[in-house]
């Protein structure tokens, strides 16, 4: 498995029910198995699917995972050069033995055509064997080959069930995941409410406008989504009058709620529990908490919540040495849910092993049980010999009145090494140093508190959207107009 026997239930039981809404085009249970069964006996060992979100890749990523297949799954806005990067490398994996792999895209949309002998790899819409791969996933795209890993079907068999018992998912809930199905995140939450029999609704792309419309239609009772998109909808339908209190659960992934975003969600939203989570593509959940509502929120904090069902969390140094409550270190997981490793651009460092205990090399501490994230290593600034990580001081901005994001990094110090320095992007109005300094009082230590303040107009991202703190010094180096010093 990892859901199709649970799919197949769920069409002879509830046949002409929704299981799947794109858009607004409906797919029953029965007509999901009945379109991706169709497809069974034409996909090949491996399929690479680059789609934009359909009710058509619902269908494809169904037939492409039966019996002993493999799923890749592109993003279709990355560059064509480097998804054909990645179709020659797929094309290059070893098959099952009397198979041969095929990843090249073909006539069906999506899934790549022929190329294995249908009855290696069975012919059916039925679940492989539990500890075989099914799922090839990719890191975000980059200038280079994105990184890939493979995951079981025993691995999202535990996962689901970690996540449905965490996130109290039950068959009467509506899931919106707005963003493109293409992301791990949105993937995940499609195939999670496949095996639990809920109804699954998105978008053809991330809008607004349509994602209002489906809370205020659908029935939607449960996001799954990114921080921003997670602002964008609270304050916009704030403003608009969006009624959002039939939502009983948000589910937020990919960084930690800053503390504007949190209070207009539970304006916006005021039934839901809010659910944040750490976890990694390649370790799948780690630690999450939820905050019910009417639950005081913790200003400023790093802690990502207790270990999810199933999951043993440790803080070793390099050398794989157990550290003490309290004590920075590499955050280590032991779990039925990790994937089973790099088929390519491993470089060693991105999934270490200690005697069974995995990590990406996020930094953590553990304290009174619960796991407080850090950030990667390679961000740590080091200053005055103290070490600090600059997602801690990004958070405690985000908590002062009137700062909307902020962003840390560390300046080169002829005294210190480096010293830290902080932009924000103020909410509304001005904001001082004065206030900024007073606000991360109680919330971060004074070793670690930024010596430098700046007004940004726009926070600095790349070209793919990613905070870039380099790009934040190259400003300051060359006064550029988006950055003013406050005293």
């Amino acid at each position: 498995m990892p859901f199709l026997d649970r799919l197949q239930r769920w069409a002879d039981d509830r046949p002409d029910e929704t299981a799947v809404v794109v858009a607004g085009e409906h797919l029953s249970w029965a007509g999901l198995r009945d379109e991706a069964a169709a497809l069974v006996p034409a996909a090949p060992a491996i399929t690479v699917l680059s789609e934009q979100n359909s009710a058509r890749f619902a269908v494809a990523f169904a037939a492409a995972v039966a019996g002993e297949r493999q799923c890749a799954v592109l993003d279709p806005a990355w560059p064509r050069q480097l998804q054909d990067g990645i179709m020659a490398r797929i094309a290059g994996i070893a098959p099952p033995p009397g198979t041969a792999p095929s990843a090249v895209p073909g006539a069906v949309p999506g899934v790549a055509p022929g190329g294995a002998p249908a009855e290696a790899l069975g012919t059916g819409l039925v679940d492989g064997p539990a500890g075989a791969s099914f799922l090839i996933g990719l890191t975000s795209g980059t200038t280079s080959v994105p990184k890939a890993f493979t995951r079981s079907r025993r691995s999202w068999q535990e996962s689901f069930d970690a996540s449905i018992e965490f996130f109290g998912l039950t068959q009467d809930d509506r899931t919106l995941a707005p963003g493109p199905l293409a992301a791990s995140l949105n993937l995940y939450a499609l195939a999670e409410c496949l095996y639990a029999g809920a109804e699954f609704h998105t978008l053809h792309h991330f809008d607004v406008g349509a994602a209002h419309a489906a809370v205020s239609h659908d029935g939607i009772t449960r996001l799954v989504l990114v921080p921003t998109m997670l602002r964008l909808l609270s304050e916009r339908g704030l403003a608009g009058g969006v009624d959002a209190s039939g939502i009983r659960s948000i589910i937020c992934a990919g960084s930690k709620l800053d503390a504007r975003t949190l209070e207009a969600a539970r304006r916006w939203a005021p039934n839901a529990t809010i659910f944040e989570y750490y976890g990694a593509s390649e370790l799948s959940f780690v630690s999450g908490a939820g905050l019910r509502p009417g639950e005081p929120a913790e200003p400023g904090g790093t802690g990502i919540g207790k270990p999810f069902p199933g999951v043993d969390i440790r803080i070793l140094d390099d050398r794989g040495a157990g550290l003490p409550d309290g004590s920075d270190g590499n955050i280590c997981v032991r779990s039925g849910m990790v994937s089973n490793g790099y088929l390519w651009g491993d470089d060693g460092q991105a999934l270490r092993c200690f005697d069974g205990w995995y990590t990406v090399g996020d930094q953590g501490y553990v304290s009174g049980g619960t796991l407080h994230m850090l950030g990667r290593r390679s961000d740590m600034i080091i200053t005055a010999g103290t070490n600090v990580y600059p997602h801690e001081v990004e958070m405690a901005l985000a908590s002062v009145p009137g700062v909307a994001a902020a962003v840390a990094a560390g300046m080169a110090d002829d005294l210190r090494g480096q010293r830290v320095v902080a932009g924000v992007v103020p909410s509304h109005g001005a904001v001082t140093a004065t206030a900024l300094k007073s606000g991360i009082e109680d919330v971060l230590a004074r070793n670690k508190r930024p010596l430098e303040y700046f007004a940004l107009t726009e926070l600095p991202v790349t070209d793919r959207g990613k905070i870039s703190r380099q790009l934040l010094l190259d400003w300051v180096d060359r006064n550029d107009p988006r950055i003013r010093r406050l005293g």
